[in-house]
Protein backbone atom coordinates (compact mmCIF):
# COMPACT_ATOMS: atom_id res chain seq x y z
CA UNK A 1 0.00 0.00 0.00
CA UNK A 2 2.82 2.55 0.70
CA UNK A 3 4.46 1.51 -2.55
CA UNK A 4 1.38 2.43 -4.29
CA UNK A 5 1.01 5.53 -2.53
CA UNK A 6 4.05 6.69 -3.42
CA UNK A 7 3.81 6.20 -6.90
CA UNK A 8 0.94 7.73 -7.28
CA UNK A 9 2.59 11.04 -5.92
CA UNK A 10 5.11 10.64 -7.86
CA UNK A 11 2.54 10.61 -10.86
CA UNK A 12 0.67 13.57 -9.89
CA UNK A 13 3.67 15.47 -9.30
CA UNK A 14 4.90 14.26 -12.85
CA UNK A 15 1.32 15.39 -14.53
CA UNK A 16 1.40 18.85 -12.24
CA UNK A 17 5.28 19.21 -13.39
CA UNK A 18 4.17 18.92 -17.36
CA UNK A 19 1.14 21.44 -16.82
CA UNK A 20 3.65 24.15 -16.42
CA UNK A 21 2.57 27.23 -18.84
CA UNK A 22 5.24 27.11 -21.48
CA UNK A 23 7.07 29.85 -22.41
CA UNK A 24 5.45 32.46 -25.64
CA UNK A 25 8.47 35.15 -26.39
CA UNK A 26 8.04 37.61 -29.13
CA UNK A 27 9.16 41.01 -30.31
CA UNK A 28 6.93 43.89 -29.43
CA UNK A 29 8.68 46.72 -31.84
CA UNK A 30 8.63 48.82 -35.02
CA UNK A 31 8.48 47.44 -38.68
CA UNK A 32 9.12 51.21 -40.43
CA UNK A 33 9.97 54.08 -39.10
CA UNK A 34 11.30 57.26 -40.22
CA UNK A 35 15.56 58.36 -39.79
CA UNK A 36 15.34 60.23 -36.92
CA UNK A 37 13.22 58.84 -34.69
CA UNK A 38 13.69 57.13 -31.93
CA UNK A 39 13.44 52.95 -31.87
CA UNK A 40 12.00 50.76 -28.96
CA UNK A 41 12.37 47.00 -29.09
CA UNK A 42 10.69 45.23 -26.12
CA UNK A 43 10.37 41.15 -25.72
CA UNK A 44 7.23 40.24 -24.22
CA UNK A 45 6.13 37.04 -22.59
CA UNK A 46 2.56 36.23 -23.88
CA UNK A 47 1.49 34.92 -20.14
CA UNK A 48 3.00 37.37 -18.20
CA UNK A 49 5.77 35.25 -16.73
CA UNK A 50 9.28 36.47 -15.67
CA UNK A 51 12.56 37.07 -17.70
CA UNK A 52 15.67 36.57 -16.40
CA UNK A 53 17.53 39.05 -19.48
CA UNK A 54 17.42 40.02 -22.60
CA UNK A 55 20.59 40.35 -24.83
CA UNK A 56 19.64 42.84 -28.26
CA UNK A 57 21.99 42.18 -31.28
CA UNK A 58 21.52 44.84 -34.32
CA UNK A 59 23.23 43.44 -37.58
CA UNK A 60 25.03 41.20 -35.71
CA UNK A 61 26.49 43.46 -33.02
CA UNK A 62 25.51 43.45 -29.20
CA UNK A 63 24.01 46.59 -28.48
CA UNK A 64 23.28 48.06 -24.42
CA UNK A 65 19.69 47.36 -23.51
CA UNK A 66 17.92 47.71 -20.03
CA UNK A 67 15.99 44.90 -18.83
CA UNK A 68 13.88 43.47 -21.68
CA UNK A 69 13.79 46.58 -23.39
CA UNK A 70 16.18 48.20 -26.02
CA UNK A 71 16.12 51.88 -27.00
CA UNK A 72 17.83 54.09 -29.92
CA UNK A 73 18.10 56.82 -31.90
CA UNK A 74 17.36 55.89 -35.33
CA UNK A 75 20.02 57.75 -36.72
CA UNK A 76 22.78 55.70 -34.78
CA UNK A 77 21.37 52.82 -36.98
CA UNK A 78 21.19 54.71 -40.44
CA UNK A 79 18.70 54.31 -43.15
CA UNK A 80 17.93 50.73 -44.54
CA UNK A 81 16.62 47.36 -43.47
CA UNK A 82 18.10 45.72 -40.93
CA UNK A 83 18.17 42.77 -38.89
CA UNK A 84 17.20 42.60 -34.91
CA UNK A 85 18.18 39.36 -32.62
CA UNK A 86 16.90 39.37 -28.89
CA UNK A 87 18.34 35.98 -26.90
CA UNK A 88 16.10 35.72 -24.38
CA UNK A 89 17.19 33.73 -21.21
CA UNK A 90 14.65 32.65 -18.61
CA UNK A 91 14.02 29.77 -15.66
CA UNK A 92 16.88 26.88 -17.16
CA UNK A 93 16.55 27.86 -21.07
CA UNK A 94 17.37 30.58 -23.83
CA UNK A 95 15.82 31.40 -27.04
CA UNK A 96 16.52 33.78 -29.72
CA UNK A 97 14.00 35.58 -31.50
CA UNK A 98 14.54 37.24 -34.51
CA UNK A 99 12.87 40.54 -36.38
CA UNK A 100 13.56 43.04 -39.04
CA UNK A 101 12.79 46.45 -39.66
CA UNK A 102 13.63 49.34 -42.02
CA UNK A 103 14.34 53.20 -41.38
CA UNK A 104 12.87 55.19 -44.15
CA UNK A 105 13.79 58.82 -45.18
CA UNK A 106 12.28 61.43 -43.46
CA UNK A 107 10.79 63.47 -45.95
CA UNK A 108 9.96 63.06 -49.93
CA UNK A 109 12.57 63.94 -52.98
CA UNK A 110 12.07 67.01 -54.44
CA UNK A 111 11.29 67.01 -58.06
CA UNK A 112 13.70 68.17 -60.75
CA UNK A 113 12.59 69.79 -64.47
CA UNK A 114 15.98 70.15 -66.68
CA UNK A 115 17.26 72.65 -69.50
CA UNK A 116 19.24 72.04 -72.49
CA UNK A 117 22.33 73.69 -72.09
CA UNK A 118 24.62 72.50 -75.37
CA UNK A 119 24.39 69.37 -77.34
CA UNK A 120 28.10 67.13 -78.69
CA UNK A 121 28.34 64.14 -80.77
CA UNK A 122 28.31 61.02 -79.11
CA UNK A 123 29.36 58.01 -80.81
CA UNK A 124 26.17 55.35 -81.49
CA UNK A 125 28.06 52.49 -81.09
CA UNK A 126 29.15 53.31 -77.71
CA UNK A 127 27.20 51.24 -75.19
CA UNK A 128 27.98 53.87 -72.06
CA UNK A 129 28.19 52.11 -69.15
CA UNK A 130 30.89 55.11 -67.18
CA UNK A 131 31.35 58.60 -68.09
CA UNK A 132 33.96 61.35 -66.08
CA UNK A 133 35.01 64.90 -67.21
CA UNK A 134 38.90 65.19 -66.12
CA UNK A 135 41.38 67.75 -66.75
CA UNK A 136 39.43 68.88 -69.90
CA UNK A 137 38.31 65.60 -71.84
CA UNK A 138 35.71 62.97 -71.49
CA UNK A 139 36.22 59.50 -70.24
CA UNK A 140 34.10 56.49 -71.19
CA UNK A 141 33.61 53.06 -70.42
CA UNK A 142 31.36 50.64 -72.21
CA UNK A 143 29.82 47.78 -71.95
CA UNK A 144 28.65 44.36 -73.60
CA UNK A 145 31.02 41.34 -73.90
CA UNK A 146 33.10 41.87 -77.00
CA UNK A 147 32.55 45.36 -77.27
CA UNK A 148 33.61 46.91 -73.92
CA UNK A 149 36.45 49.98 -74.29
CA UNK A 150 37.97 52.25 -72.23
CA UNK A 151 38.13 55.46 -74.14
CA UNK A 152 39.31 59.07 -73.93
CA UNK A 153 37.08 61.37 -75.81
CA UNK A 154 37.49 65.10 -77.45
CA UNK A 155 33.73 66.56 -75.92
CA UNK A 156 33.54 69.02 -78.70
CA UNK A 157 33.62 66.67 -81.70
CA UNK A 158 33.06 63.20 -80.23
CA UNK A 159 35.86 61.86 -81.44
CA UNK A 160 37.69 58.78 -79.65
CA UNK A 161 41.24 60.26 -78.45
CA UNK A 162 42.74 56.94 -76.96
CA UNK A 163 41.04 53.24 -76.11
CA UNK A 164 41.42 50.38 -74.69
CA UNK A 165 38.96 47.07 -75.37
CA UNK A 166 38.62 45.01 -73.08
CA UNK A 167 39.39 40.91 -72.91
CA UNK A 168 36.03 39.34 -74.80
CA UNK A 169 35.54 37.34 -71.56
CA UNK A 170 34.12 40.83 -69.60
CA UNK A 171 31.52 43.04 -69.87
CA UNK A 172 32.40 46.44 -68.80
CA UNK A 173 30.90 48.59 -66.16
CA UNK A 174 31.48 52.16 -64.35
CA UNK A 175 34.79 53.76 -63.85
CA UNK A 176 36.12 56.68 -62.51
CA UNK A 177 39.49 58.76 -61.90
CA UNK A 178 41.12 59.31 -58.72
CA UNK A 179 44.79 60.69 -58.52
CA UNK A 180 45.36 60.06 -62.00
CA UNK A 181 44.23 56.62 -61.97
CA UNK A 182 41.54 54.75 -63.83
CA UNK A 183 39.62 52.05 -61.74
CA UNK A 184 36.99 50.49 -64.21
CA UNK A 185 34.60 47.41 -63.01
CA UNK A 186 32.88 44.59 -64.62
CA UNK A 187 29.31 43.10 -64.04
CA UNK A 188 29.60 40.09 -62.79
CA UNK A 189 32.38 38.88 -63.24
CA UNK A 190 33.47 40.68 -59.50
CA UNK A 191 36.36 42.19 -60.83
CA UNK A 192 37.88 45.20 -61.10
CA UNK A 193 40.76 46.76 -63.21
CA UNK A 194 43.24 49.51 -62.48
CA UNK A 195 44.87 51.69 -65.20
CA UNK A 196 47.15 53.91 -65.71
CA UNK A 197 45.93 57.28 -66.78
CA UNK A 198 48.46 58.78 -69.45
CA UNK A 199 49.10 55.50 -70.98
CA UNK A 200 46.16 53.38 -70.38
CA UNK A 201 48.25 50.54 -69.89
CA UNK A 202 46.56 47.97 -67.13
CA UNK A 203 48.60 48.14 -63.92
CA UNK A 204 46.29 45.55 -61.63
CA UNK A 205 43.09 43.81 -60.81
CA UNK A 206 41.19 43.57 -57.77
CA UNK A 207 37.94 41.56 -56.40
CA UNK A 208 35.16 42.78 -54.88
CA UNK A 209 34.12 39.53 -52.57
CA UNK A 210 31.03 41.26 -50.50
CA UNK A 211 28.61 43.25 -53.09
CA UNK A 212 26.60 41.61 -55.07
CA UNK A 213 27.99 42.81 -58.92
CA UNK A 214 29.41 45.52 -60.62
CA UNK A 215 27.21 48.58 -62.06
CA UNK A 216 28.67 52.20 -61.20
CA UNK A 217 31.56 53.86 -60.01
CA UNK A 218 32.70 57.57 -58.85
CA UNK A 219 34.80 58.79 -55.82
CA UNK A 220 35.32 61.09 -53.02
CA UNK A 221 38.27 62.53 -51.22
CA UNK A 222 39.68 59.11 -49.66
CA UNK A 223 37.28 56.37 -51.21
CA UNK A 224 35.96 55.14 -54.70
CA UNK A 225 31.84 54.31 -54.57
CA UNK A 226 30.61 51.72 -55.87
CA UNK A 227 26.60 50.80 -56.69
CA UNK A 228 26.52 46.93 -57.17
CA UNK A 229 22.58 46.61 -58.21
CA UNK A 230 20.80 46.77 -54.73
CA UNK A 231 19.56 49.55 -52.58
CA UNK A 232 23.50 49.18 -51.29
CA UNK A 233 25.89 51.89 -51.89
CA UNK A 234 29.84 50.68 -51.35
CA UNK A 235 32.82 52.49 -50.01
CA UNK A 236 36.33 50.92 -51.10
CA UNK A 237 40.00 51.56 -49.84
CA UNK A 238 41.48 53.11 -53.08
CA UNK A 239 44.67 51.99 -52.32
CA UNK A 240 43.73 48.21 -51.50
CA UNK A 241 40.37 48.23 -53.38
CA UNK A 242 38.67 46.89 -50.40
CA UNK A 243 35.58 47.02 -49.13
CA UNK A 244 35.01 49.27 -45.85
CA UNK A 245 31.42 49.37 -45.69
CA UNK A 246 28.32 50.89 -47.18
CA UNK A 247 24.70 52.71 -47.21
CA UNK A 248 21.46 51.45 -47.72
CA UNK A 249 19.58 54.25 -50.85
CA UNK A 250 15.92 54.71 -49.48
CA UNK A 251 12.83 57.41 -50.13
CA UNK A 252 10.81 57.92 -47.82
CA UNK A 253 8.70 54.95 -48.91
CA UNK A 254 10.92 52.04 -49.86
CA UNK A 255 14.70 51.15 -50.75
CA UNK A 256 16.05 52.34 -54.15
CA UNK A 257 17.46 49.34 -56.61
CA UNK A 258 19.15 49.45 -59.89
CA UNK A 259 21.35 52.39 -59.48
CA UNK A 260 23.71 52.36 -61.97
CA UNK A 261 25.87 55.14 -63.65
CA UNK A 262 27.39 57.58 -60.28
CA UNK A 263 28.54 60.92 -59.87
CA UNK A 264 29.69 62.45 -56.79
CA UNK A 265 28.74 66.24 -56.72
CA UNK A 266 29.73 67.60 -53.11
CA UNK A 267 27.86 65.19 -50.82
CA UNK A 268 24.74 64.62 -53.21
CA UNK A 269 25.52 61.34 -55.26
CA UNK A 270 23.55 61.76 -58.75
CA UNK A 271 22.81 57.83 -59.88
CA UNK A 272 21.09 56.98 -63.00
CA UNK A 273 18.53 54.81 -62.32
CA UNK A 274 18.68 51.93 -65.23
CA UNK A 275 15.72 51.93 -67.63
CA UNK A 276 13.90 54.70 -66.09
CA UNK A 277 15.94 57.77 -68.17
CA UNK A 278 16.07 59.11 -64.27
CA UNK A 279 18.59 60.61 -62.24
CA UNK A 280 18.33 60.47 -58.27
CA UNK A 281 20.09 62.22 -55.92
CA UNK A 282 21.23 60.63 -52.66
CA UNK A 283 22.47 62.24 -49.60
CA UNK A 284 26.39 60.43 -49.31
CA UNK A 285 26.47 60.66 -45.71
CA UNK A 286 22.89 58.44 -45.03
CA UNK A 287 21.92 57.60 -48.08
CA UNK A 288 18.93 59.51 -48.18
CA UNK A 289 17.19 60.05 -51.88
CA UNK A 290 16.84 63.91 -51.52
CA UNK A 291 15.88 64.78 -55.36
CA UNK A 292 15.06 62.99 -58.59
CA UNK A 293 15.02 64.04 -61.82
CA UNK A 294 12.54 62.79 -64.84
CA UNK A 295 14.88 62.91 -68.17
CA UNK A 296 13.07 60.89 -70.13
CA UNK A 297 12.14 64.07 -72.65
CA UNK A 298 16.21 63.81 -73.09
CA UNK A 299 15.67 60.30 -74.96
CA UNK A 300 12.81 61.69 -76.98
CA UNK A 301 14.79 64.50 -78.41
CA UNK A 302 17.59 61.61 -79.14
CA UNK A 303 14.77 59.41 -80.64
CA UNK A 304 13.63 62.76 -83.28
CA UNK A 305 17.16 61.54 -85.49
CA UNK A 306 17.58 58.04 -83.86
CA UNK A 307 15.65 54.76 -83.67
CA UNK A 308 16.46 53.48 -79.69
CA UNK A 309 15.49 49.74 -78.80
CA UNK A 310 13.20 50.90 -75.75
CA UNK A 311 14.12 48.56 -73.18
CA UNK A 312 17.81 48.35 -74.04
CA UNK A 313 19.53 51.89 -75.35
CA UNK A 314 18.26 53.83 -72.33
CA UNK A 315 19.48 56.94 -70.31
CA UNK A 316 23.39 56.30 -68.75
CA UNK A 317 26.15 58.23 -67.75
CA UNK A 318 26.84 61.98 -65.89
CA UNK A 319 29.55 63.61 -65.95
CA UNK A 320 30.66 66.67 -63.61
CA UNK A 321 32.94 69.94 -65.03
CA UNK A 322 33.43 71.10 -61.20
CA UNK A 323 35.74 73.64 -62.67
CA UNK A 324 33.10 75.25 -65.01
CA UNK A 325 29.79 73.73 -63.15
CA UNK A 326 28.28 71.62 -65.95
CA UNK A 327 26.86 68.49 -65.69
CA UNK A 328 26.76 66.45 -68.76
CA UNK A 329 24.33 63.01 -69.44
CA UNK A 330 24.09 60.59 -72.00
CA UNK A 331 22.46 57.07 -72.82
CA UNK A 332 23.48 53.89 -74.09
CA UNK A 333 24.18 53.93 -77.85
CA UNK A 334 22.71 57.42 -77.82
CA UNK A 335 23.95 59.76 -80.77
CA UNK A 336 24.21 62.96 -78.48
CA UNK A 337 26.15 64.09 -74.91
CA UNK A 338 23.99 66.84 -73.22
CA UNK A 339 24.96 69.55 -71.00
CA UNK A 340 22.21 70.33 -68.70
CA UNK A 341 21.07 72.06 -65.97
CA UNK A 342 18.74 70.71 -62.90
CA UNK A 343 15.87 72.93 -61.84
CA UNK A 344 14.68 72.07 -58.66
CA UNK A 345 10.19 72.38 -58.76
CA UNK A 346 8.72 74.89 -56.38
Amino acid sequence: MTSFRFYFIALILLILSGCETAYKLKIDGPKKISYGESLQFEVKEENDQSIDSVSFYINGTEITSEGTTVQLDSKSVGIGKHALSAVSFYPGKAKTLNWSFEILANRAPSVYTYKIINTYPHDTKAYTQGLEYYKGYLYETTGRRGQSSLRKIDIKTGKVLQQYDLAKDYFGEGMTIYNDTIFWLTWQAKKGFVFDLKSFKKLKEFNYNQSKEGWGLTHNNSELIKSDGTSKVWFLDPTTQKEKRFIQVYTNKYGLNDLNELELIGDQLYANKYQQNAVVIIDVNTGMVTGVANLTGLKKEVEKTQKLVPEDEVLNGIAYDKENNRLFVTGKNWNTLFEIELIKKQ
